[in-house]
């Protein structure tokens, strides 16, 4: 497994829009059009990956407890399909129906978008408040593979715990550690 760290991009960026196919309804999304309302949860992930395999249950148990019109989570899958037919849209609908994920998953297929947030592996996080500007970048939590930490989504869900409240995340933020984004 390769272990590509995500890129640290400066705090207070803002996201950029995209307009992509949701694999699950199999309809476009804008982000300007479906952010939450206090904040929105980006997240780079894909189907094979080992480091994504092993978060799934934890990405999908924090979209439940936060998923709502205050906090929004996103899916997007930026790999090259060619090379890596496990990550099809066709097959992320699959995995998001496996998953139990009540949010989109979005298919990046120019790789755009991927490039815009400087996206560099999977799984690679991103919080953004209520005008799109970034809070919080980096891992889940501190579970790896084989590592025998269990993953909690405690980074995540403490970044989201602050902007609920409306107070500055003061927390280390880490890197997120996965294989690199597949290319073209």
């Amino acid at each position: 497994m390769a272990r590509t760290p995500s890129n640290m991009i400066s705090l207070g960026s803002i996201a950029p829009d995209f307009n992509l196919l949701d694999v699950t309804s199999n309809s476009n999304f804008s982000l300007s059009e479906n952010k939450g309302k206090i904040g929105t949860v980006i997240m780079f992930i894909c189907n094979h990956c080992p480091y994504v395999k092993h978060v799934n249950p934890t990405i999908s148990k924090l979209s439940k407890e936060f998923h709502s019109d205050e906090i929004k989570f996103i899916a997007i899958s930026s790999n090259d399909v060619i090379n890596y037919p496990e990550d099809s849209p066709e097959k992320m609908k699959i995995n998001a129906v496996e998953n139990d994920f009540n949010f989109p998953y979005l298919y990046d297929e120019s790789q755009e978008v991927a490039r815009a947030y400087d996206a560099a592996c999977t799984p690679d996080f991103y919080v953004y408040d209520s005008n799109l500007k970034l809070v919080y970048r980096g891992q889940l939590d501190d579970s790896r593979p084989g590592n025998e930490i269990e993953s909690n989504g405690n980074d995540i869900r403490n970044s989201i715990q602050c902007l609920l409240n409306g107070i500055e995340n003061q927390d280390l933020q880490k890197p997120s550690i996965g294989c690199n984004i597949k290319w073209k």
